[in-house]
């Protein structure tokens, strides 16, 4: 797998507001852990919420700002959200981890 294509390609998706090809990078039953909003997303159901409340509802663009690829299996991103929020830009982090060249764990944080 080609870990720098896989990131941006997500992004794109993420970026361009697409639910579905955003849905397509993850396992069917991974868990997104996001301790910013207090919760953990399971399965493409919950990622789709999560997608569509924080991403899609505030009008979050993000942009890498540095990709640390720790393995063939995980990988931390820094990156910068902008958006329809009080903030309108914060920094974030995604630890990923990745089975059979989809997302099966990840962690989404912001940094304040």
């Amino acid at each position: 797998m080609n870990i720098h294509h896989f990131i941006n390609e997500w992004l794109i998706a993420s970026n361009n507001f697409d639910a579905e090809k955003y849905l397509e990078f993850y396992s069917s039953d991974a868990i997104l852990d996001d301790p910013s909003v207090g919760r953990k997303f399971i399965g493409h159901k919950g990622i789709k919420d999560y997608f569509e409340s924080y991403f899609i509802g505030y009008n979050t663009n993000t942009q890498l700002v540095n990709l640390d690829i720790k393995d063939e299996e995980n990988v931390h991103l820094e990156v910068e959200f902008t958006g329809d929020f009080s903030e309108g830009k914060l920094g974030g982090i995604f630890d990923l981890k990745f089975k059979n060249e989809k997302i099966i764990f990840a962690i989404a944080d912001l940094i304040h």
